[in-house]
């Protein structure tokens, strides 16, 4: 695969997870198999004719190339934007981009040894087998039916977590105030079976409409305590980026 539909390129902090805070160079593909209802950039679900891409780092101007992105323009420009090599990583993230495997196991070679942050929603155990190799960090999600309206087959969690181990990882369950402790700690075996030194994240949702509402601090903390039954460490984190009007 030669080329990629690409929705975004741009500098700006890792907003999620447990690298939150730290400046990466974001690579935005396009296409999901998911459709979760707190989805932040819906708008990338579907292919894009032309791509964004910052030409300052962190400026948030853009120029405007046409898609299908070759992996070797791709990978021109995040050289571009981590000229000084200050960025903690390339994140990868979507839409889904392990829908562009075969692209990306082409892309990273060619990006002069520069870090590789992986943002996935688990789904595609498959896929993952292909670049595991080439990336440094895995950030998964496990879907939870209430907040996400998309239940996560657990079975295939497990499969995709196996794979991810074999690089740093960490799993990731977005809460809602419809969310019960059963779901997160169904969650926190699947990362006990497979390592219990594996970082959890609780991420209560940044609603996108007004059927969805995060959980009040209480629930969070009940939520925590649930799983921390299960592995040493769980952590709350919320998305930075929305709280600073990023997106």
């Amino acid at each position: 695969m030669r080329s990629a539909n690409v929705f975004e390129v741009f500098s700006s902090v890792q907003g999620e997870g447990i690298f939150v805070g730290r400046r990466q160079v974001f690579v935005r593909f396009t296409g999901c198999n998911l459709a979760c209802r707190y989805c932040d950039t819906a708008e990338a679900r579907e292919p894009v004719a032309m791509a964004k891409l910052e030409v300052v780092p962190g400026a948030r101007e853009f120029k405007e190339a046409e898609n299908p992105l070759a992996v070797g323009e791709l990978a021109d420009w995040i050289v571009h934007l981590d000229q000084t090599r200050r960025h903690d990583a390339v994140s990868l993230t979507g839409g889904e981009p392990l829908l562009a495997a075969g692209f990306i196991a082409e892309l990273i070679p060619l990006c002069e040894g520069r870090r590789f942050h992986l943002e996935t929603n688990g789904t595609l155990p498959g896929e993952l087998e292909k670049v595991i190799d080439l990336i440094d960090v895995v950030a998964m999600d496990i879907k939870l039916a209430s907040s996400s309206g998309e239940a996560t087959d657990l079975g295939v969690s497990r499969e995709f977590l196996s794979i991810a181990v074999r690089r740093s990882a960490f799993v990731k369950v977005v809460v809602s105030d419809a969310t019960e402790s059963d779901a997160v700690v169904d969650a926190a075996l699947v990362a006990a079976c497979v390592n219990k030194a594996i970082p959890l994240v609780i991420q209560p949702v940044t609603p996108t409409d007004s059927s969805l509402r995060p959980p009040d601090p209480r629930q969070v903390l009940e939520l925590q305590m649930s799983a921390l039954r299960v592995l040493s460490d769980v952590r709350v984190i919320p998305q930075i980026h929305r709280l600073t009007g990023q997106k």
